[in-house]
């Protein structure tokens, strides 16, 4: 009994945690691996050619993983807790779009802010540089 005069199994109303099974498991190992290798892989083979671009897109599949392991290994649904697990993802997702664009902010400006001199000067002025 708790300290409020209910088991531990009243506190799910009668409903039992949602687990994955090994296939949802897999599904969700599955998409990890492919939402990290395309990144990888537009990074290394510089195919979008547009450096802001290859960000923007990459942000989005690190969007799209995050919801990949709330849903398949965190098992977050609006259904599972009494509906905190979507207060949990809807400041999961604040979070994310704050770290997000803060970085890319602080990037961009450290870049343009820290290398003023590099910003006019092509590969070839560069490797004549003592």
């Amino acid at each position: 009994m708790s300290a409020h005069g209910h088991s531990h199994h009243d506190d799910h109303h009668g409903q039992a945690p949602a687990h994955g099974t090994f296939g949802s498991y897999m599904i969700g190992f599955g998409l990890s691996v492919i939402l990290t290798a395309i990144p990888f892989w537009l990074v290394m083979t510089g195919v979008l050619g547009d450096p802001q671009l290859t960000a923007f897109t990459i942000m989005g599949f690190a969007v799209v993983q995050i919801l990949v392991h709330m849903i398949y290994f965190l098992h977050m649904n609006t259904r599972s807790e009494g509906g905190w697990t979507m207060l949990a993802l809807i400041f999961t997702i604040v979070l994310v779009v704050i770290t997000l664009a803060g970085s890319i902010w602080v990037m961009y400006h450290l870049n343009h802010n820290m290398m003023p001199q590099m910003q006019d000067m092509s590969v070839h002025d560069m490797s004549q540089m003592p």
